[in-house]
């Protein structure tokens, strides 16, 4: 199992010693174009997590290829790159860029951003025309706010995806106790924290039933405890989020927790847990006999 971060959610250039703490760093998401984002304010705390409105700001491909992509790979950890668009074609145009760059372990498809416009294409449809542009392992990044996120994650695989990253953010709003307005600029936000891990772990659950490729799990994980929680749904590897805005050695601190935990459980590795919350819908009932 990987500790990775999620995307947006730690400045590896800003801070390399954190980046170096996991075992594979995630990109902001890297647009065609710069893009400014939204209006501020973009982050608001809340009592149980964190919204957002960053709205994609970034440099576009070609700087981030030309000026921090080469940074990035001094870190000496596999570095993945979180790609987002607003059509089908712009997906496809970034990754044929990254085929080319030895630096890219892994693509992560951001499809499912709460805080910029929907894409018209459907899910599927991305994953498949992005499958044939590149051979960098691709992972889907789905939202939980869908009615059936097993049926998506079954398309994103029947679609040429090579794992998934459950979940991204889920819409929330807070108001200003003052004017009672909302707090964020565009006023609605992705909402984040130890609140999601229900929702995420639901969806991790699911979909690791529906499909036979790797899950990274992410959504509120804040301890050790919540690794096992993600490994036992299912997850291959696990993404921390928000707690790196508080905790930037949370990555050591997980990892201490992480073995604690497993050697409390009499195992040697969180792997032997994965899927574990699985097990009794195999279970059979036992039928009591009836006396002759």
């Amino acid at each position: 199992m990987r500790i990775l971060n999620a995307s947006g959610c730690l400045d590896a250039l800003a801070a390399p010693d954190v980046a170096r703490s996991l075992d594979a760093f995630v990109s902001k998401t890297v647009t065609p174009l710069p893009r400014e984002g939204n209006a501020p304010v973009r982050i608001a705390e809340t009592d149980s997590g964190m919204l957002n409105s960053i709205g994609l700001a970034n440099p576009g491909i070609d700087a981030f290829l030309a000026e921090k992509l080469p940074r990035l790979s001094e870190l000496g950890i596999p570095i993945w790159i979180s790609v987002g668009g607003f059509t089908t074609s712009e997906y496809v145009g970034i990754c044929e860029q990254l085929n080319e760059r030895d630096e890219v372990a892994t693509i992560e498809l951001n499809l499912s951003c709460p805080n910029v416009e929907a894409v018209e294409a459907t899910v599927a449809e991305i994953v498949l025309a992005c499958r044939t542009a590149t051979g960098v392992p691709l992972y889907a990044k789905l939202s939980p706010a869908v009615p059936d996120i097993a049926e998506v994650a079954r398309a994103a695989e029947s679609a040429g995806a090579d794992g998934l990253s459950l979940v991204n953010t889920i819409r929330g709003l807070s108001l200003d106790e003052r004017t009672l307005t909302p707090v964020l600029g565009p006023a609605v936000g992705g909402y984040s924290g130890p609140a999601l891990k229900p929702i995420a772990l639901a969806a991790v659950y699911s979909c690791y039933r529906a499909v036979d490729v790797p899950i990274v799990g992410m959504g509120g994980i804040q301890t050790g405890r919540d690794v096992i929680d993600f490994v036992a749904a299912g997850a291959a590897d696990v993404a921390l989020g928000t707690v790196l805005f508080t905790d930037p050695d949370a990555p050591r601190r997980i990892r201490e927790q992480l073995a604690a935990e497993i050697a409390a459980l009499g195992r040697s590795e969180v792997d032997e847990l994965r899927g574990m919350s699985h097990e009794h819908r195999n279970r059979q009932p036992e039928v009591e006999s009836s006396p002759a």
